[in-house]
């Protein structure tokens, strides 16, 4: 079983080294890794952002566990030249179209969440957000107006094969979940979103047993923050995925706790904390690398079908945090390599 590691930029290496560690301690036989840069990294060793040795490594990996990429030093490169551009490359090469962004609370940190302890400890959601269409794929470009004004333009668009895949997605794991699944669109105001909302209503005739709803993205913003315990399974477009399982996050305590799953139609996988490279505090040791660790389990669990190690992961995570563990995110002071010593002491 290969692996291909992807660092990054900013803490993306910094985390990446934590979370093999961890897998390390597991001691998985056969368990293989391999890195390679990527992101502004990549950048500035062969002047792009995902070279082809690196998408080649992707192509061959039976998963890929990813850190993050941004880097202030490369914003004023040309768009195709930045260092976002390679994850964006790897989703579209790779077919990785469901994204899955788990949020729930370890109870030891409902006082870290920006909600009322008493309605954040209810948050259990799973995000299934579309990562190969919308407004990031679209036709997109700079032109002048006939009053010579600047005008900045991206097309938002899906077909409806593109909405019919996720969709399914959002069903088979509310499925595997509790039953219930909430599309989330902008059926009143966008075309694309009432595309959206047909199809999922035409796909929702196969899952009989599965309760679908639907919500406008900015109610969907307001419930998340009102109630999320309402939440079993979103399933929704890529921007608006983006957006509500950043907000989701903050329910669930800190950003830096967040793993996520990006899958192709085959179950093969790209593995990544949800949040930044984070330049301000790169090097620092100051980084949370439980994200990484937990997407770490989620690689073990969905791409690699090893199932103990994963809940051995999540389990020790959940020890941790009950033992006290706590990083500059979560209000304490334990460094990056403490974090996961800790973790891995639970082991």
């Amino acid at each position: 079983m290969l692996v291909a590691l992807l660092p990054g930029d900013g803490i993306g290496p910094e985390v990446i080294v934590e979370a093999v560690r961890v897998l390390d301690a597991l001691e998985i036989d056969g368990l293989l890794f391999e890195e390679a840069p990527v992101g502004g990294a990549a950048y500035k060793q062969s002047g792009h952002p995902l070279p082809e040795a690196t998408l080649d490594l992707a192509k061959r990996a039976d998963a890929i566990l990813f850190g993050a990429v941004g880097d202030p030093a490369c914003d004023a490169l040309e768009r195709h030249l930045r260092p976002e551009q390679a994850i964006l490359g790897l989703r579209k090469e790779l077919g990785l179209f469901a994204n899955l962004r788990p949020a729930s609370l370890f109870p030891e940190l409902a006082d870290a969440s920006a909600l009322r302890p008493e309605i954040a400890r209810d948050i259990d959601v799973m995000i299934v957000r579309e990562l190969t269409g919308d407004v990031y794929f679209g036709e997109k470009g700079m032109r002048t107006t006939e009053e010579g004004l600047r005008e900045g333009y991206d097309i938002m668009a899906y077909d409806e094969a593109e909405i019919a895949r996720i969709a399914r997605s959002g069903f088979e794991t509310a499925r595997a979940r509790r039953g219930k699944l909430c599309s989330v669109d902008k059926a009143n105001v966008l075309e694309t979103s009432q595309l959206w909302r047909d199809v999922v209503v035409e796909i929702s005739a196969d899952y009989p047993d599965v309760d679908l709803s639907h919500l406008y993205v900015d109610n969907a913003a307001m419930q998340l923050v009102r109630d999320p315990g309402q939440f079993d399974t979103i399933v929704t477009g890529n921007l608006f995925g983006d957006i509500l399982s950043d907000l989701a996050s903050m329910c669930a305590g800190s950003i830096g706790m967040l793993p996520s799953a990006s899958l192709d139609k085959d179950g093969k996988g790209l593995y990544e904390p949800i949040h930044g490279s984070a330049p301000d505090i790169a090097g620092r040791g100051k980084a949370n690398p439980l994200a990484t660790i937990l997407s770490a389990a989620m690689m073990l669990r969905y791409s690699l079908d090893l199932v103990e190690p994963a809940d051995r992961i999540e389990q020790a995570v959940g020890k941790a945090l009950a033992d006290g563990l706590r990083t500059a995110d979560l209000g304490g002071d334990a460094s990056t390599e403490e974090a996961a010593n800790a973790v891995i002491a639970m082991l």
